[in-house]
């Protein structure tokens, strides 16, 4: 899975959980307007997690992110275009 470090503005929730309020995507700011799905992936070797999100932005397009934990970082996976 081919990844790039991307800047995220997130929500920290009430465990400490990061939750995307909008990504910045080839310097444009793209507002999350629904999370699709979440779920996390652990490592077996490492065991280094990643939480994984598919979300809705406002420029129509689902987009797929996680955030590294042990790295505190972003990294954007791809995205498609509105069904």
């Amino acid at each position: 899975m081919s990844a790039e470090r991307i800047k995220v503005i997130a929500h920290s929730g009430y465990r400490g959980e990061e939750t995307p309020m909008a990504l910045i995507l080839n310097d444009e700011k793209i507002e999350v307007t629904e999370i699709l799905d979440r779920w996390v992936e652990e490592d077996l070797e490492d065991r280094s997690r990643k939480r994984f999100f598919l979300l809705k932005g406002r420029d129509g397009k689902r987009h797929k992110l996680y955030y590294a934990e042990e790295l505190m970082e972003w990294y954007y996976v791809g995205k498609e275009r509105r069904e």
